[in-house]
């Protein structure tokens, strides 16, 4: 007994840490997921949707510090009943969010690994079943080392965490295993090949009849009814297609597709805001002075965001902006980047760099080529000037 103890022991404080580090790694993606959780679509407890970020980093400094404490044996007790209230809790959210159908993806293991649903509750009744199995097992949990040690390495653990946590806040992701990471290519990613698979879907047809409700299902198409007047219809995934990494992005106008021109340039400069009335002023104030710099290095600079038109004017203004803000997608825009505003570098499409607004001064600059090309012709301008007027005198 004693020794499965130890290695449920083991199984449950690595996975806790393991899952904990990829979410504390990105918590603004995490907070993401529980407004998704908390919206009128799934729990419908919208007055929690404004401290998701707050909730969010509590709960994965929670995990990851938790699972410290059951590998090095501190506060047994404490432990093993906090593990089994929060694996309580995430086992009902997994399998509400499965039964009904509301969440695709669960979020347990951020964008490192996706996982539908009913997976999740799986996984989560799994471990429900090793820290129950802990709970029987309780005397058998034991400190590794001594009494001193082991505290200090559980202080260690939680300060760890919160210094992560800080740290990717004020910056980027250490690890980014989004569509959008360095080196991917935008444009490449929005593809979906000729041979990919087709989604198969189910329709349920509902219709009247003679006072009477009439469900017919086909595998798509609007099927004929004497006499029947249309009610609804539902759908059923039986089998998804190909779903292409990259979707809703677009550069656009209120007139013009413009994401093809934009993502065929040589040097794109991408200030994204998904909401511009809630971006960090003091953000925009270090935007300003790299955007003029980078034009001024021969770079194309646009803003991307999903706010309106009377926002992009007045953002505009207010920082003295010189480039246009383009529409796009709000998720797209907070799957680009963990930062409002933050900036993109692109070279044809392909993501070259990405800098949060604390950090626009690591943003790289060398005078493109078209730059580089003005330099010269203005340097040969000037020394057509010298050359005719030393030739009159």
């Amino acid at each position: 007994m004693k020794d499965i103890i130890h290695i449920c022991r083991i199984l449950v404080g690595a996975l806790f840490i393991f899952s904990g580090l990829i979410k504390l790694n990105d918590p603004i993606g995490f907070s993401y997921k529980l407004q998704e959780y908390f919206s009128a679509d799934v729990l419908n407890l919208p007055v929690f949707e404004p401290y998701a970020l707050g909730i969010a980093v509590f709960v994965v400094v929670l995990e990851v510090v938790l699972g410290v404490f059951l590998l090095i044996g501190y506060k047994p007790k404490f432990t093993v009943w906090s593990l089994l209230a929060m694996i309580v809790f995430f086992t009902f959210l997994t399998f509400y969010a499965a039964y009904f159908e509301k969440v695709k993806d669960c979020g347990c293991f951020g964008d490192f690994l996706k996982m539908d649903p009913w997976e999740s509750f799986s996984k989560d009744l799994i471990l429900l079943i090793l820290i129950l199995v802990l709970v029987y097992g309780l005397k058998y949990i034991k400190p590794i080392f001594g009494k001193f040690p082991t505290t200090l390495l559980a202080l260690l653990g939680f300060i760890g965490s919160l210094w992560f946590g800080y740290h990717v806040l004020m910056h980027l992701p250490t690890w980014d295993f989004r569509a959008y990471k360095v080196g991917a290519n935008i444009a490449d990613g929005m593809i979906v090949p000729e041979d990919a698979p087709k989604p198969i879907q189910e329709f349920t047809w509902t219709f009247k009849v003679n006072g009477e409700e009439k469900e017919i299902v086909t595998d798509g198409s609007y099927p004929t009814v004497a006499g029947g007047a249309y009610v609804g219809v539902e759908t059923k995934v039986i089998r998804a297609g190909y779903d292409p990494p990259i979707k809703d992005f677009s550069i656009e106008t209120e007139d013009d597709n413009l994401t093809d021109a934009f993502l065929a340039e040589d040097h794109l400069i991408m200030v994204v805001s998904y909401s511009l009335e809630t971006a960090n002023a003091e953000g925009f104030n270090n935007v300003k002075d790299i955007t003029d710099l980078a034009i001024k290095r021969g770079y194309t600079v646009i803003g991307l965001t999903a706010s309106g038109a009377d926002a992009k004017a007045s953002t505009k203004q207010i920082y003295d902006l010189n480039f246009d803000f383009y529409l796009c997608d709000e998720k797209a825009l907070k799957t680009v980047i963990r930062s409002n505003p933050g900036i993109v570098k692109l070279e044809k499409g392909t993501v070259i760099q990405k800098v949060h607004f604390n950090d626009v001064d690591d943003l790289d600059l060398p005078k493109s080529r078209a730059s580089e090309n003005l330099l010269l012709k203005r340097k040969d301008s000037i020394s057509l000037m010298v050359f005719s007027t030393t030739k009159r005198i």
